[in-house]
Formats: structure tokens, C-alpha cells, sequence
């Protein structure tokens, strides 16, 4: 099962996204040429298998956050937070 966790565009380079996935250090680079809507800094989008699916709205992605926080909390809190968030 693949779970789909808000990631915060932090920079573009030639059709790829660096973004920065749930509220950790972590980043990965996704691309952005199969997206038909326009990305800035500062978006969230999903992606999947390195490509970027969709944008989210600002309060979606929070609220997609928050509900993934509550579960590490409910999986036993810190032991599954680098795997998830």
C-alpha cells in the first residue's frame, strides 16, 4: 500500500521539484512535467514514483498533516515518525 504525504516545493530546476515531505529534514525531487497545473515555491503537491500528481491547497495539505501526525502518535510516537512523516 503506498501512502501519499504532502511534500512542500522548495525549489524547481528544469521541469524538477526539490521538495521537502512531511515535517521532517527529508527531501526528494519529483517531476513536474506530467502536471497540468502550475507549481511555485511553496505549493504542496503528491507525488508518486518521482512524478508530481497534483497540487494540494495549503489547508488540505495541513489537515493531511495533521491526521498523519495523530496516527504516528497513535503507532507509538517517535519510533515511526522518520518512517512516515
Amino acid at each position: 500500500m503506498c501512502l501519499a504525504i504532502p511534500a512542500e516545493i522548495l525549489e524547481i530546476n528544469d521541469g524538477v521539484a526539490t521538495c521537502k515531505v512531511g515535517e521532517g529534514n527529508t527531501t526528494v525531487q519529483a517531476s513536474i512535467m506530467l502536471m497540468d497545473e502550475e507549481v511555485n515555491l511553496g505549493d504542496y503537491i503528491i507525488i508518486h514514483a518521482g512524478f508530481a500528481l497534483r497540487k494540494l491547497d495549503p489547508k488540505e495539505a495541513q489537515e493531511t498533516l495533521k491526521i498523519l501526525r495523530d496516527m504516528v502518535e497513535l503507532m507509538g510516537g517517535e519510533e515511526y515518525q522518520h518512517e512516515m512523516l
